[in-house]
């Protein structure tokens, strides 16, 4: 959407930017009514939501899986939650932390439903407590059993990602990249339809034409876009 980044509260004259809180009540006072001010309207899907699993680290050893998976899903929902790419009119990557936190929602769901949970399953839903730290496990970490979580996981992470992909184009026109975002599109639906169940090297795959794509449209370098498209060829 297009916002006005600076807000002014009409009740006690603060202004503030909205890009920094994501909020239009006042800092101040409190009050919600206020408005934007300046004519620019800039595109801006970004949220200020932040990420802390350091509860749930400290808590691998005391507390069983169920219930850790419940509070993990809760607040990878809560960071995932209307997450978006454009910052103040500026296209971000797709980065680490919000991957492995849209992996760690999926596999933190179906193990919630569990009765019993395999030690390989356990070990690998707790390195995903590291996604606030922007790690992620690699491809051949992924147990078999989790990998169409892994392949959902990431395809709907690209589908987000490429949804602002389009939203910047369209501000941004570029003939160059319309072919790209189609087949991306593609290959998101096709990963999707498969619910997932795809080796993880190829959901590692269309993660890197995503993020090449992004790379291209932020920096404008060319090579970007080729690897994006080489990306896309391997996938068939």
């Amino acid at each position: 959407m297009k916002i006005r980044g600076r807000r002014e509260c009409k009740a006690c004259g603060t202004q503030w930017s909205y890009y920094d809180t994501g909020e239009v009540f006042c800092p101040s006072c409190g009050s919600h009514h206020s408005v934007g001010t300046g004519d620019a309207r800039t595109l801006h899907t970004a949220t200020t939501a932040t990420l802390d699993l350091t509860p749930l680290r400290g808590s691998v050893d005391s507390e069983p899986i169920d219930r850790l998976a419940d509070r993990a899903n809760d607040r990878a929902r809560a960071f995932t939650r209307g997450y978006g790419f454009i910052d103040a009119g500026r296209l971000q990557p797709l980065d680490d932390t919000y991957l492995a936190t849209m992996e760690l929602k999926h596999v933190a769901a179906s193990l919630r439903r569990r009765l019993t949970v395999p030690d390989d399953e356990g070990w690998y839903f707790s390195t995903l407590f590291r996604a606030d730290e922007g790690e992620r496990p690699n491809a051949e970490a992924v147990p078999q059993s989790l990998r169409a979580i892994r392949g959902l996981a990431y395809a709907n992470a690209v589908r987000e990602y490429h949804a602002d992909l389009r939203t910047y184009v369209q501000e941004h026109p570029d003939e160059a990249v319309e072919g790209v975002l189609a087949r991306l599109a593609t290959h998101i639906k096709r990963i999707r339809a498969l619910e997932g169940d795809v080796p993880p090297r190829e959901a590692e795959t269309l993660v890197s034409a995503a993020r090449a794509l992004g790379r291209y449209l932020i920096e404008g370098d060319e090579g970007e876009l080729a690897l994006a498209e080489e990306r896309l060829d391997s996938l068939g």
